[in-house]
Parts: structure tokens; C-alpha cells; sequence
């Protein structure tokens, strides 16, 4: 027994040291930094769901439109995407988000380039009460690039590439910044009061006026209007096109849940999965809603009016996807498959030719999310409300529909008719989607 105890102690003894150099190694994050890498890794994870929307984006387009136009849609989407990535570094980022650098207080942000955290943050302080600039731009990054692909879609079949791209480089670096500084980066309408928390207007709307300054000024597609009647179109893949539009469903679960900016307590983590279910729950009444108001108008359910149903209601809760219950969520999501289903009409008996809904699903749909936040946050103002998607549609639509005229009066923004009735495909690019279904 005693030789037993005394082998114990000399163990021991013989731990100490390391022990002792354990405890001074002792790496363990405080509880802010805690918060810092969970909100951190939130961004990261949630900023990848939303560039899966990309993806979403390039097969709803590619299902919609024209076998002999796909392969424009898909150059269009990976330029767009690309150019959106360096146009938003170089001066969107700090534009939309310039802190203390404002250039006109509230109105202009500041013109620099997007600088991340040294290495290992070696001789950084960040700031641990938010997460790192790195996952932040990354994240804020994938809401400017779906904005540009909103504007895609409304007006494929007869834009010319490197013009469409020559505005979308405005757009990302220009336009959407400055209009989102206003209220995501602490502008004047978000001392207004302003709500919009993860962007009926600031993104979908913006989308949506920039696309219809371009269909009114590029106008419709050859024989799509004809002695007073609309022409149907029908789309090469509903297939591709009901891929899109789950693989965007799916993305806005990191659009509107990472817009909680937090998940550093357990109260964020709530809100977050409170986020995630009433977004779901949008999306199903924007989509069932579609499904039944076609089946009695038309007397048959229409798929291309059930997608942007659901597209439609995930534009509606946008605007606040955290404060209605379910049961809110779903006719929040509802009224926005409504809009769709007669909006889409409305807009053929003006003539202005939007190739996938793309104008319905993300201004009007998102004009009615805007002004649905009041029905469930006590903090929105209705007037302040429509003053903001005024400001914002003015000035989206203003200096939108200027760079298209602009375009359209230089370089063109139109192809040919023959290219347009041959296809953008063979004319534009040279290649097809579907070779072997190609005459000869």
C-alpha cells in the first residue's frame, strides 16, 4: 500500500510541470470571441445558400426561355455573377456600407476598395461584438449578385451580352450599393424608421425597377404581341425551370435567415429557426395559392404560374420574415401568389414582354412585402413605409432607365432581327444548349 502511494506521488510530481505549462498554453475563446466565430460562421454558411441561388437563377432562366436562347441565359448569369464579385470589391462594399467615411452624410457612402483582416488577424482588433469583415462581404456580396440576375431574366431573348454586362457593372457598383446605404448601412431611411429586413425593396424591388426600365426601353420580343393578343412563348425545360426555382427556395433560407446578422445567444438561434420555418411557409402559400387561382381561371393549374408563386412569396416575407406566425407567413406568401397570377397578364396587356415574371414576382411582389411588415411589426410606419419604396423605385428606375437610353443611343442594346429569330445561341455565341435537336 505504501509502496502504491508513493508511486502515485512521484507521478505526480513528475506531471506538474506539464501541467502547469498546459494551464498557460490554455487556448479557450472567451465568450466573445464565441460569438464572433458562431455569427462568423453563420454569415459563411448562409452567404454559401445564397450563392446557390445563382445556380437557381441560371436553370429558372434556362427553363424559360427558348431552346435557341439558352446558352445566352447561362453566359449571361456566369458574367453577371463574376462581374458582380470584382465590381462589388473595387467600390460596392464600402459604398453600401461606410461606416464613419460617409461622402454625403446619410445619402453617399465612401469610394474605396473592400480590405479584409490581415492573416491569423495578426495585429488586428476585430470587433468581436459583430463577425469578420471577410464573411461579411462575402455574404452582403451574393444579395448584390441576385439583384443583377433579377434583371437577367425579364429581359433575355433580345439583349446583346456586352451591353446587358456593361449595365450590370453600374448596377452592382452604382446603383444597388447606394440605394441599400440607406437603409442597411445606416443612411436616411433608416433614421426614418424604415423596415426592410432582408430586402423586399433593397434588392428584389431594385431588381425589379431596373428590369422594367429595360423591357419599356429595349421592348418585346418579336411576334409576341400580334393584333391585340399575347403569343405564348412556352419555355424549353419546365424541368430546369422547377430545379431553379427549389434550388432559389433553398437559398433563401441563407437570405433571410443570415439576415438575423447574429447568432451569438440562444435567442438568436430562435430567431433564426423562427426565420427558416415562416420563410418555408411563404413560399407554400405563394405556391398553393398560384395553383388553385389558375385552375379556376384557366380551368387547367399552370407550373410556370405555381413556381413564381412560390417565388413570390418568398419575395413577400422578405421584408420580415421573424415577426408573423406561421399562419401570417403563409398569407403574407399567399397575396404575393396572387399578384403574380394577374399581374403576369397585366403586364402582356401593356406589351412589356418579361421572358420568366421576373417584374411581378420581384417589384410587385416585393412592393407588397414592404408594406406587410406593418401588419406584424409594431416598429414599421406605413407611411414611412411607401415614402422608402417611392425613394427607392424613383431612383432605381431614374438612373436605370438613363444608362439603357445611354446604351441603347451608343453601342446598341438590341440584336438583330435575324439574330433574334435564329437565336441568340448560334448569332451571339456560336454554340448551342441542345445540338442535337438543332436542324441539319
Amino acid at each position: 500500500m505504501k509502496k502504491t502511494t508513493l508511486l502515485s506521488a512521484t507521478a505526480l510530481l513528475v506531471l506538474l510541470p506539464s501541467l502547469g505549462l498546459a494551464q498557460e498554453a490554455d487556448t479557450t475563446p472567451t465568450n466573445a470571441e464565441i460569438g464572433f466565430i458562431f455569427t462568423t460562421f453563420m454569415f459563411l454558411v448562409a452567404g454559401f445558400l445564397v450563392f446557390f441561388m445563382a445556380a437557381g437563377f441560371a436553370m429558372l432562366e434556362a427553363g424559360l426561355v427558348r431552346g435557341k436562347n439558352v446558352t445566352m441565359q447561362l453566359t449571361k448569369n456566369m458574367g453577371l455573377f463574376s462581374l458582380a464579385t470584382i465590381v462589388y470589391y473595387l467600390i460596392g462594399y464600402n459604398l453600401m456600407y461606410p461606416g464613419d467615411g460617409w461622402s454625403i452624410q446619410g445619402v453617399l457612402g465612401a469610394f474605396s476598395l473592400t480590405s479584409l483582416e490581415p492573416v491569423g488577424l495578426e495585429g488586428a482588433e476585430p470587433d468581436l461584438t459583430y463577425a469578420s469583415v471577410g464573411s461579411d462581404f462575402f455574404f452582403q456580396l451574393m444579395f448584390c449578385a441576385a439583384t443583377a440576375s433579377i434583371v437577367s431574366g425579364a429581359l433575355a431573348e433580345r439583349i446583346k451580352l456586352w451591353p446587358f454586362l456593361a449595365f450590370t457593372a453600374i448596377l452592382v457598383g452604382l446603383i444597388y450599393p447606394i440605394q441599400a446605404s440607406w437603409k442597411w448601412g445606416g443612411g436616411f431611411l433608416d433614421g426614418m424608421g424604415f423596415q426592410d429586413f432582408a430586402g423586399s425593396t433593397v434588392v428584389h424591388s431594385v431588381g425589379g425597377w431596373a428590369a422594367l426600365a429595360g423591357a419599356l426601353i429595349l421592348g418585346p420580343r418579336i411576334g409576341k404581341y400580334k393584333n391585340g393578343r399575347t403569343i405564348p412563348m412556352p419555355g424549353s425545360n419546365l424541368t430546369l425551370a422547377t430545379l431553379g426555382t427549389f434550388i432559389l427556395w433553398l437559398g433563401w433560407f441563407g437570405f433571410n435567415g443570415g439576415s438575423q446578422l447574429y447568432m451569438d445567444s440562444a435567442a438568436n438561434v430562435a430567431d433564426i429557426s423562427r426565420i427558416f420555418s415562416n420563410t418555408n411557409a411563404a413560399a407554400a402559400g405563394g405556391a398553393l395559392t398560384a395553383m388553385i387561382l389558375t385552375q379556376l381561371l384557366y380551368k387547367k393549374p399552370d407550373l410556370t404560374m405555381i413556381l413564381n408563386g412560390a417565388l413570390a412569396g418568398l419575395v413577400s416575407i422578405t421584408a420580415e420574415p421573424l415577426t408573423p406566425s406561421l399562419g401570417g407567413a403563409t398569407l403574407i406568401g399567399a397575396v404575393g401568389g396572387v399578384i403574380v397570377v394577374f399581374a403576369v397578364p397585366f403586364l402582356d396587356k401593356l406589351k412589356i414582354d418579361d421572358v420568366v415574371g421576373a417584374i411581378p414576382v420581384h417589384l410587385f411582389a416585393g412592393i407588397w412585402g414592404t408594406i406587410a411588415v406593418t401588419f406584424t411589426n409594431d416598429a414599421a410606419n406605413l407611411g414611412v413605409q411607401l415614402y422608402s419604396i417611392m425613394v427607392v423605385g424613383v431612383f432605381t428606375f431614374v438612373v436605370s432607365g438613363a444608362i439603357w437610353f445611354i446604351l441603347k443611343a451608343t453601342v446598341g442594346i438590341r440584336v438583330s432581327e435575324e439574330a433574334e429569330i435564329s437565336g441568340l445561341d448560334t448569332t451571339e455565341l456560336g454554340m448551342e444548349a441542345y445540338p442535337e435537336f438543332s436542324k441539319g
